[in-house]
């Protein structure tokens, strides 16, 4: 991505709305889990929520929010896997009110997932969703933003876990998410000056 690019996208994104989205989606991240090992992330049997998880588990360090750390639920962990990463639906099965479901599906999320879903939210468990407008997953949510086809859906997953360890920064100096979107896309692209 270029400096060209990089004006476009922020230009872009500046008059969506789609940043003050990711703000409420990032905040319910950051204050809907009650506890510790509360934020369960999942993907759709195609679809592993890794980039996001990793970013999440970041911003949990970086902001001194522990209920940030996700716990990954992965449709089928292999044997052996590290603890980490053989967390398998079971969890998801178990989830309970005061803990945050987080839906991150790039596709159609399928019926076996929404049904999980949809038992989890019975339960009591919040459920939040990252998505590329997916209706019947966003019916189930309590809070929901779809990816715009002009952004990439890693950015997007970028975009909200920067949000979700913003911890109310204000805008003043660099501690603002904008000012932190800002150094994510130098990062990815380089300085634009």
């Amino acid at each position: 991505m270029d400096a060209d690019q990089v004006a476009t996208l922020r230009a872009l994104m500046a008059g969506s709305g789609w940043l003050e989205r990711a703000r409420v989606l990032g905040r319910a991240l950051r204050t809907t889990p009650r506890s510790a090992g509360g934020l369960l992330v999942v993907g759709t049997p195609d679809f592993e929520p890794w980039h996001v998880t990793a970013h999440l588990d970041d911003e949990s360090r970086l902001s001194g929010i522990a209920e940030l750390a996700p716990t990954l639920i992965r449709w089928a962990p292999p044997p052996g896997a590290p603890a980490h990463l053989s967390v398998g639906l079971a969890r998801l099965e178990a989830a309970r009110r005061g803990e945050t479901l987080f839906v991150v599906a790039e596709d159609t999320a399928p019926a076996p997932l929404l049904e999980r879903v949809s038992d989890a939210r019975k339960t009591g468990a919040t459920i939040l969703a990252l998505d590329s407008d997916d209706p019947e997953l966003d019916a189930l949510a309590h809070e929901a933003l779809a990816v715009p086809e002009s952004l990439s859906f890693d950015a997007g997953q970028h975009l909200v876990s920067a949000a979700a360890g913003a911890r109310g920064r204000t805008a003043r100096g660099r501690d603002g998410l904008r000012a932190r979107i800002a150094r994510l896309l130098d990062t990815v692209a380089g300085p634009t000056a």
